[in-house]
């Protein structure tokens, strides 16, 4: 075939080693390994504990690790898209900072922040520059430090998030793998449902913002789950659709990880057996940019090619979508 698409050709990550498990939290807030274990599905999240590092710490590991497992000269990556909620810093780029670590000297690099939506949109943008004929090899990296933002007194956000990071490496295909289709929406209705109030243009630092805690993640949870379910069992519903696939054509989910209860409904409303659904929320928890490359990664050694996958997230803002993508390769 002439025609270029863009496949993922490998994956990478990384995990904090500290675990803080529903039985550690207990003795934090009011709460219980029971209750957060059937309203979420979540067991334990990883923790970067180490003050002095930020998200590039966790995305300069996970990208190392899929360059050492793929054997790819780092001189050769055209560009990184970083896929995060939690930059190092509000300005300067942590992209670019990732890029310059790795090696990558030749790749230009930026941000990309669509909260849990953020890898998503981040696979179009690494797909569309593939596919233009452009750019041969792009990094793409999900990774959050969700500690960093999380109130540990806040029983409704705490027991949710951790830490991590994926990556994968986008490169043109000539088989018609790769991604087929998507299907990406957003809706500014969630802007106050899931959010950090202060520290940005409209509330900036002050001594009063911080002491109230306005510098951490808030959210309407019964709110953020309504959506949360509609929207993504649409999406991945539709972009079904649109492409005449079946429940028996999809051989795999692959669903943000924020709560057991939302794969559950997208999985159902899409008709698909419990073993095409992909899930490690119990392991690692909500990590935000960095749940959909963290289930590749687990999960790699089930691929095989031509496997049809199905891609669905949804995060604040609202941002949400789902992708249809057919897998390159059969794991070595």
């Amino acid at each position: 075939m002439n025609t270029i698409t863009a496949a993922i050709t490998a994956v990478g990550a990384y995990v904090p080693d500290f675990v803080l498990s529903n039985k550690v939290l207990e003795t934090m807030v009011d709460t219980n390994d029971e209750w957060i274990t059937t309203r979420t599905g979540i067991k334990e999240r990883r923790i970067l504990k180490d003050a002095d590092k930020g998200t590039s710490f966790l995305a300069i590991k996970a990208a190392q690790d899929l360059i050492a497992k793929a054997n790819i000269d780092p001189l050769e990556i055209d560009m990184i898209i970083m896929a995060t909620a939690t930059a190092d810093m509000p300005v300067a780029s942590t992209g670019v900072y990732v890029a310059t670590e790795i090696g990558a000297t030749n790749a230009f690099a930026y941000d990309l922040q669509a909260a849990c939506s953020s890898f998503l949109y981040g696979m179009s943008t690494a797909a569309a520059y593939v596919q233009s004929g452009r750019y041969k090899k792009v990094l793409l990296i999900g990774a959050d430090k969700m500690s960093s933002i999380v109130d540990y007194t806040d029983r409704a956000t705490c027991i949710i998030f951790g830490d991590g990071a994926g990556a994968v490496l986008f490169e043109p295909n000539h088989e018609g793998l790769g991604l087929q289709d998507e299907y990406l929406r957003s809706d500014g209705v969630g802007r106050d449902f899931l959010k950090i109030p202060a520290g940005g243009s409209l509330i900036p630092t002050t001594e009063d913002t911080v002491k109230n805690r306005l510098h951490n993640i808030i959210q309407d949870g019964k709110t953020v789950f309504k959506y949360a379910v509609t929207n993504m069992a649409d999406a991945s519903e539709l972009i079904l659709k649109r492409n005449n696939l079946t429940n028996e054509d999809v051989n795999w989910l692959v669903p943000h990880q924020a709560n057991k209860r939302i794969i559950d409904a997208t999985a159902g409303r899409m008709e698909l057996e419990d073993s095409k659904v992909l899930m490690n929320i119990e392991k690692y928890g909500n990590t935000t940019s960095a749940t959909l490359p963290l289930v590749l990664n687990d999960f790699e050694h089930l691929f095989k090619k031509g496997d049809n996958i199905i891609f669905a997230a949804f995060g604040g803002g609202f941002t949400w979508g789902s992708i249809y993508l057919k897998w390159a390769y059969d794991k070595k």
